[in-house]
């Protein structure tokens, strides 16, 4: 099983689009303190300031020099924050004030300082990370032992322990490094002068750090870092302006990383080799499941090494299995890796030499072809940091002990009842105790029962019985061979029972992300995912799970929770906005906010946030293994919550495009459709006009006609737009009056006389209709629809039929024509808006009456459809319940 995690690269137009609004940032670095980096820093920044730009002294440490209190004048500053820590006043930098401020330059000190306890952040580089994010550009200070990928040389070039680091990528993106150098007899001068510390302080310093040795070789580091970043910077520049190389191959490198005091040397030492040969590089944690468990100081420890690979810019990989070397060979070919470092143990042990060699020694064995980098670690004077690995012993529960030591006692008494025994028979029956101890219990009472069972073949079965002494050298060899027979048996049962067990774990955990995955696969509504979310999460990682979503004004609301989770507190909020703002974890076990009792994780998926997850975290320590499911399920949750927002947003887009359609056809046909009847009206009317033409009595009547029917079409399409609208926004009123239908089909066809013209209409109308409930001018309209539907789409020579029906407690009225039939397909769309049919000789229309007649039967609780007639013709049928007339009076209602 493999895990690997890394924030990935944004597209070039996108990380582009990012520098632009994020503030720049410029390092003054130097190879010690008192070169001078302060300084030119503030002579910088007065640069800036008589260019007129807006800028702010953020902070400033003067360590009491006067040279450097006296280039402040004339700087604006924001007043620092006074923290009380363990009954102490304490001054850090104001972050919120300065951020409020927004000036166009801020000034910071000391890079690698680490805040008060009560700070936002824990470090100083993150208070700067969160100026930048705002667009602020930052000037700040930094010493090259403060690089974390040169921490562990500058340890041992000057032996002393350096505790403030910053991660290598703030500096590989800041804008601008500017190396402050100074010659090592001149800085050694300036401490004899007394101008970087007091005296006694710089007695000491010479003797110590500020040796000449030392100056010089921190020197070169810094000349080698600033060198290499301009190189870096002349790579990048050939590369965009395709400018052609040489270019160095690029050979993948990798690191094996474990709770070894030594694993973060190694992993400084791989940033260093692929910052060089500027590749990518992978930091391997192998989880073997031996059977020996390291302790929470370890577990402390491989958690560290693993944030500080992935700090250092590396590929984090986790992978399960007990053969160490396979593995690393495994993924180094899976990956294509050219080069692998490793460790070399201080002294071997009596396994390695059964083995044949340790695992530098079967790793080159076995490497064939791939580079191994064998780096020799250090004796550890600290105690603190040596590996403590202790038998697994399952809560400490003596009791597993004892049940072994029972099971021997029902065999004994199984051999006493049965009788006298071969000894091969008796051993072998005294084997499974040994065995079943280690299946069940583990390595310690297996061990302890084989040393009992031993004991008791020795007292009943090896002569002379119910003494320690043994007469045949043979029966020695075989307690001897029975005790190495169930020390390796119970070791490797207990080892296969591991590797079982974490099986399962792992098993547990796809299956958890697996039935999330499937339950929410056809899950379209928000609510119910986080629902599902929430639930499945808490049992999968066994504490409280809270989502926060953003609402439509984008303000964070507690979508879904689990357990006792109350409202959040305001500082609890502002964490939480924070974490959305910002797209950075905060709270517990982390380095923003840590006191906070939660820990809260940025939902995120393509560089766009969705929301913030909260997990209740009660350990005192987060492992390893703990931080990749955590990590595994805020991906899950970011993935299953941006589905639901791009299902949102692609039916967004789709009514978008599909009200886009209707525009263009609606202009498309009322441009058409008034032009026909404004340009006869046009045309009659220019002609009525003309004195020099001479027309007669029946033309000048023929023109006033055309001008009346063209008036009435005119009339129609501008009455159906108006229903459209008046019906979809809600504002017709419908009246709520008797209505006869005869009188309705009368006052319809006096409607359309003109139109019709001499176009034969048949009616069909029983006496004895009852009434029905509806709005009669409405019901009028629907008919003269349906009338003229039929009148456009069928021949002048074929009658239209109208027939009205009583049945089944309603009325059934029918306008039936014989032109065309309609398709099948389009049996449903003709009732659409601005649908006219897919043929080319399709009448001139709008599209809406069909639709009017829709919504307005609708209204009144009917249904209209249409069947096609055989051999051709068609019928359109609409029906309205009936009620009794109970004399109500007349009402009206909105639709």
């Amino acid at each position: 099983m493999q895990q690997e995690w890394k924030k990935r690269d944004p597209d070039v137009l996108l990380q582009k689009a990012i520098r632009e609004t994020r503030g720049r940032l410029t390092v003054f670095l130097g190879a010690a303190a008192g070169v001078g980096k302060t300084c030119a820093m503030l002579q910088a920044a007065k640069e800036q300031m008589e260019a007129g730009r807006d800028l702010v002294i953020g902070w400033v440490e003067t360590h009491g020099r006067q040279d450097t209190a006296a280039m402040q004048a004339g700087f604006s500053s924001i007043p620092p924050k006074k923290l009380v820590y363990r009954g102490k006043d304490f001054l850090e930098m104001d972050l919120d004030t300065i951020l409020k401020r927004q000036p166009q330059i801020v000034l910071v000190d000391e890079l690698a300082h680490t805040n008060v306890k009560g700070s936002r952040h824990i470090r100083r580089f993150q208070d700067v990370e969160e100026l930048l994010a705002a667009g602020i550009e930052v000037y700040t200070t930094l010493n090259v032992q403060h690089i974390e990928s040169l921490k562990d040389i500058v340890e041992h070039i000057t032996g002393i322990r350096i505790w403030e680091t910053v991660p290598d990528a703030v500096l590989e993106n800041a804008d601008r490094v500017q190396l402050i150098d100074i010659a090592p007899q001149d800085l050694r001068q300036r401490l004899e002068d007394g101008k970087i510390y007091a005296a006694p302080q710089a007695e000491r310093a010479l003797q110590g750090f500020f040796r000449e040795g030392n100056i010089s070789a921190l020197r070169e580091l810094a000349l080698r870092f600033t060198a290499q970043r301009v190189d870096q910077q002349m790579d990048e520049y050939m590369q965009d302006h395709a400018i052609k190389g040489p270019w160095p191959a690029r050979e993948k490198i990798m690191v094996c990383v474990s709770a070894s005091p030594f694993s973060d040397d190694l992993i400084r030492a791989a940033k260093r080799m692929a910052a060089a040969q500027k590749v990518e590089w992978y930091a391997l944690h192998i989880q073997t499941g031996k059977g020996e468990e390291v302790d929470e100081l370890n577990q402390e420890r491989l958690q560290r090494n693993l944030r500080l690979a992935a700090e250092l810019g590396s590929i984090v990989v986790a992978r399960t299995g007990s053969n160490i070397v396979q593995q690393m060979l495994d993924f180094a070919r899976e990956k294509n890796i050219a080069h692998i470092l490793v460790g070399k143990p201080l002294c071997r042990s009596w396994r390695d030499w059964l083995r044949g060699g340790d695992l530098v020694d079967c790793l080159i064995k076995q490497s064939s072809g791939i580079q191994i980098h064998v780096i020799h670690g250090q004796k550890e004077a600290d105690p603190a940091r040596r590996v403590k690995v202790q038998p697994h012993t399952p809560g400490k529960n003596f009791g597993s002990y004892g049940k072994g030591l029972g099971m021997l006692l029902l065999v004994t008494a199984l051999c006493q009842a049965v009788g006298p025994l071969e000894l091969v028979n008796t051993v072998m029956l005294y084997l499974l105790p040994v065995l079943l101890s280690a299946f069940w219990w583990g390595r310690g009472p297996s061990y302890s029962t084989a040393i009992f069972s031993v004991i008791l073949i020795d007292l009943l079965y090896i002569p002379p019985l119910y003494s320690f002494s043994i007469t045949d050298i043979r029966f020695l060899w075989t307690g001897l061979i029975f005790l190495l027979v169930g020390f390796v048996a119970g070791g490797q049962t207990e080892r296969l029972r591991r590797e079982v067990a974490l099986t399962e774990a792992e098993s547990r955990r796809t299956q958890a992300l697996y039935e999330f995955s499937r339950d929410i696969a056809g899950t379209v509504d928000l609510h119910d995912i986080v629902e599902k979310l929430v639930q499945t999460a808490e049992k999968a990682l066994q504490r409280e799970v809270v989502v926060f979503l953003p609402d439509d004004d984008g303000k964070l609301k507690m979508a879904a929770q689990s357990g006792g989770y109350n409202e959040p507190k305001i500082n609890e909020w502002e964490t939480i906005t924070w974490v959305f703002a910002h797209g950075q974890p905060a709270g517990k076990f982390t380095d923003t906010v840590p006191s906070a009792e939660y820990m809260y994780l940025p939902l995120q998926a393509q560089d766009k946030r969705i929301g913030v997850l909260a997990l209740q975290m009660v350990e005192k320590r987060m492992y390893a293994e703990q931080s990749r499911l955590i990590e595994a399920w805020t991906h899950m949750a970011a993935l299953a919550i941006e589905r639901i927002e791009l299902t949102r947003e692609a039916s967004r887009a789709a009514l978008l495009a599909e009200s886009e359609r209707l525009s263009t056809a609606l202009l498309n046909s009322i441009s058409h459709e008034l032009k026909t009847p404004l340009a006869a009206i046009l045309g009659s009317v220019s002609t009525l006009q003309d004195k020099e033409i001479a027309i007669s009595e029946s033309i000048k009547n023929e023109l006033y006609d055309g001008i009346k029917t063209s008036s009435m079409r005119m009339e129609r399409i501008v009455s159906n737009l108006l229903d459209t609208a008046r019906l979809e926004s809600g504002a017709m009123k419908i009246k709520n009056d008797w209505c006869d239908m005869q009188d309705i089909v009368g006052v319809a066809l006096h409607h359309m006389q003109e139109t019709l013209g001499q176009r034969k209409i048949c009616t069909h109308i029983p006496a004895g209709l009852p009434l029905v409930r509806g709005d009669c001018v409405l019901l009028e309209q629907v008919l003269v629809n349906l009338l003229d539907n039929a009148n456009k789409y069928s021949p002048p020579e074929q009658p239209i039929e109208i027939s009205v029906e009583h049945e089944d407690q309603k009325l059934a009225v029918s306008v039936a024509d014989f032109g065309d039939a309609i398709p099948g397909k389009e049996m449903e769309l003709i009732f659409h808006k601005f649908y006219r049919g897919s043929k080319k000789e399709t009448a001139p229309g709008t599209g809406l009456g069909l639709s009017i007649c829709k919504s307005i039967i609708e209204i009144h609780g009917g249904q209209i459809w249409v069947v096609n007639l055989i051999p051709h013709g068609k019928r359109f049928i609409f029906t309205l319940p009936e009620e009794k007339n109970d004399g109500e009076q007349a009402k009206s209602f909105d639709c």
